[in-house]
């Protein structure tokens, strides 16, 4: 769903770029009550990997492709706060690097693929863990009902947008019904896909995932044929570190392989928001982008010949890229967290 060029105006392009820029600012502060020294890692290859599996367009119906949107996998499994900058910067790769997503647009994709998915799925999320049994299983339920209504909602938040500055004179009404139907379909593939990863990590790692935290069944004894809840002291100590490098190592490597080989099997057809350009008339006054000539444009890599390689090239840059800023930005928001309570005690005398 990523909005070139051209589809939205300036003036409510340049309000979703306030919008977003507002959500960033909002989630920095915000991210640096989640993140800590395990999750500051994690939250980098969080976006690494929502980068990897955007490249695995999926069909979805005749003619159609979906793929994730990311923002209710990375709510869930690092805070939502955080999941808004891991989208943003998956977002802002994207653009600048592979001439995905235009770069006046950034405040749109951002306002609907990171603010609005995370929002969305992140209340669903809390609601139904609530009301479920405090299982690990019922995480993965919510996840999968989190994910599945934040897409077509973003696809609705797009039309919404569309409806205030859309460039061409096409009905509303049609593109609503188009954009949402579509995406609901869209949706399934994305609640499949964020449940499986969730329970992925928490079969191995509840205590890496922001959304389980507080929800795991506590360690029970049996004591006098009765079962009782363990004292503090009797429950597993945290993993050591090297555990969560492991978790890390094995997600990086998942992600690239994702990105360099799998991707080259992806559906080739428009994604929801292309299909329905095409079909409705949105597109009639899309904009070259500004990095249309970018040597990794189009997710392959200029100058080489080979398909397969030259996309499986780009994926892997893509990954690499994505985690190191993304790494990168999270240490930094956790460092600042670490230095506030430092410099707002009082200097000795």
């Amino acid at each position: 769903m990523h909005v070139p060029d051209g589809f939205i105006n300036a003036p409510v392009s340049v309000a979703a770029g306030v919008v977003a820029a507002g959500a960033v600012a909002v989630s920095l502060r915000g991210a640096r009550r989640e993140l800590d020294e395990r999750t500051a890692p994690l939250a980098g290859l969080v976006a690494a990997f929502i980068f990897a599996v955007q490249m695995l367009n999926f069909p979805v119906a005749a003619g159609t492709s979906g793929h994730l949107l990311g923002g209710a996998l990375a709510a869930i499994l690092v805070g939502p706060y955080t999941g808004v900058l891991c989208v943003s910067v998956v977002l802002l790769m994207q653009g600048i690097l592979f001439a995905d997503g235009g770069l006046t647009a950034l405040g749109v994709n951002i306002s609907v693929m990171g603010v609005v998915t995370v929002l969305i799925a992140y209340a669903v999320f809390r609601g139904l863990v609530k009301v479920l049994p405090r299982t690990r299983r019922s995480v993965t339920v919510a996840a999968f009902a989190g994910a599945l209504l934040s897409v077509p909602g973003a696809a609705a938040a797009f039309t919404l947008l569309y409806a205030v500055g859309g460039t061409t004179d096409v009905a509303i009404g049609k593109v609503f019904t188009a954009m949402v139907g579509v995406h609901v379909l869209i949706g399934i593939g994305e609640a499949l896909i964020t449940a499986a990863t969730v329970g992925a990590v928490i079969a191995v790692r509840p205590d890496l995932v922001h959304g389980a935290r507080g929800l795991i069944t506590p360690l029970q004894l049996r004591v006098g044929g009765e079962l009782v809840d363990a004292p503090a002291a009797a429950a597993p100590a945290p993993a050591a570190a090297g555990s969560t490098r492991k978790v890390w190592a094995t997600g990086l490597v998942t992600a690239l392989v994702l990105a360099g080989f799998v991707s080259f099997y992806a559906s080739a057809n428009p994604d929801g928001l292309e299909k329905v350009a095409a079909d409705k008339g949105i597109d009639t006054k899309v904009e070259e982008h500004a990095s249309a000539d970018s040597p990794l444009a189009d997710y392959a890599v200029k100058d080489v010949d080979d398909a397969r390689l030259s996309g499986g090239l780009a994926g892997v840059i893509g990954v690499g890229g994505t985690v190191a800023v993304g790494t990168g930005i999270f240490w930094a928001v956790r460092r600042r967290r670490a230095e506030e309570p430092a410099a707002a005690e009082p200097s000795a005398v």
